[in-house]
């Protein structure tokens, strides 16, 4: 599940080095040779492939699934003959503006309202823009699918990433939820075509428009052969000696039932746990109050070198998670060959197969932690296990190629 979190980082929208500005703004990316200034094509063709991703915070990804899905898919489009037009949120007042990042045309949208308010009002200006064209448009998440009424009446086809089944987290007040299973429902009827990340979102999607409509492909992440020690130095980490738990501290994520299972004795390692904990929330507090002295809260961590040594270096990566579909983090462990303590769950199941170890309370996961700490050779069969599983299922090149193959089949059609 790629669920996109309400704020939105300025710094994915930033300019980076190779951002490039058009001078006086870029050339419309719709407008082709033979095109008279300002006129667009109405319908693609094989030699005028554009795609528009809309949904996410922009890219470069600063933090995000989406966001580094978004990028890893657009720089892999470019060199195979795509235009690819990226919409960024950007914080304030002022005018749209586009410029180019390593060949990408970014669409730069201010907002000045906060929070989830500036992420509905993103993407109703994204969506109004895109909609000024007919070309092929992608979708990440369903959060504001009743936007897609737009795409759809001006004839722009459009592809919907409908991500985990949001509405059904019990983290959400009963007017978020009723907000998302109407999007939800929304989604999978405006869309042109769904994909889905797992074969349990395809279930339920199923459920609900005809099985055709639907494309089951799974979010990918890098293989990961090395990464460097030093960042584990600098946390007062030993290679090895530690386990990684990566969640934000909510009770559907399992951390009070890992760091009660991890604290029930001494393990003579460390429970690396990353998120951002305050002592007013209630949950936080117990979660802390549960953690022996060997438990370390790391407060969270975003540079993308450290949390690979984090998972790479790791006796064994904890998911906890019990929702959602294909979770990135636990793609990216399984890309790390960590092996895995999971919450026992068709999801995980799913994406973690041979790789893991399960545990459905503070008990189970106990034991976990006393298998994997007195079993070297368990370790190295889960690993291997999460080797084989993320080449069978989660490479990028197989991932990205599923997607350019159906995305050219609605651009033929």
């Amino acid at each position: 599940m790629l669920l996109r979190t309400p704020s939105r980082r300025p710094e994915s929208v930033q300019f980076h080095d190779s951002t490039v500005a058009a001078p006086g703004g870029p050339t419309p990316p719709s407008e082709t040779p033979g095109d008279a200034p300002g006129r667009r094509t109405t319908r693609q063709s094989p030699a005028n492939k554009h795609i528009r991703i809309l949904g996410i915070r922009g890219i470069p990804a600063a933090h995000g699934g989406f966001e580094t899905f978004a990028e890893h898919l657009a720089l892999f489009l470019r060199p195979r003959g795509w235009t690819v037009t990226v919409y960024c949120q950007q914080d304030g007042d002022g005018e749209i503006t586009e410029d180019y990042w390593r060949d990408i045309h970014r669409v730069h949208i201010p907002v000045s309202q906060p929070g989830a308010l500036g992420t509905i009002f993103f993407d109703w200006k994204a969506t109004l823009h895109a909609a000024r064209t007919k070309d092929l448009c992608l979708t990440l998440g369903y959060n504001t699918a009743v936007f897609c009424a737009l795409l759809r009446m001006k004839g722009a086809p459009n592809l919907i990433n409908m991500d985990g089944i949001e509405w059904k987290r019990g983290k959400w007040g009963s007017a978020a939820r009723t907000w998302f299973w109407m999007n939800d429902w929304l989604g999978c009827w405006l869309g042109n075509h769904l994909i889905a990340d797992h074969p349990q979102i395809q279930e339920h999607l199923e459920t609900r428009v005809n099985g055709r409509k639907i494309t089951m492909i799974p979010y990918g992440s890098d293989r990961v052969d090395d990464a460097p020690v030093e960042p584990l130095a600098r946390l007062g980490l030993e290679r090895g000696r530690y386990y990684t738990l990566i969640a934000r501290p909510e009770p559907e994520n399992s951390v009070l039932e890992t760091v009660q299972g991890f604290s029930r004795r001494r393990r003579g390692m460390t429970l690396a746990v990353l998120g951002q904990y305050d002592p007013a929330n209630p949950y936080h507090r117990a979660v802390m109050a549960a953690a022996s002295d060997e438990v370390r809260f790391l407060g969270a961590i975003y540079d993308k070198e450290v949390l690979a040594s984090l998972r790479f270096h790791c006796r064994a990566y904890v998911h906890g998670h019990t929702v959602g579909g294909t979770n990135p983090s636990l793609v990216e462990a399984l890309g790390a060959g960590n092996a895995v303590i999971a919450n026992d769950n068709r999801f995980n199941r799913w994406v973690a197969g041979e790789g893991a170890v399960y545990f459905g309370n503070a008990d189970e996961c106990a034991r976990c932690f006393d298998d994997l700490g007195a079993r070297d050779q368990l370790v190295a069969s889960l690993s291997a296990g999460a080797r084989k599983r993320h080449a069978d299922a989660f490479e990028w090149n197989a991932v990205l190629t599923q997607y350019e193959n159906l995305l050219e089949e609605h651009l033929a059609a």
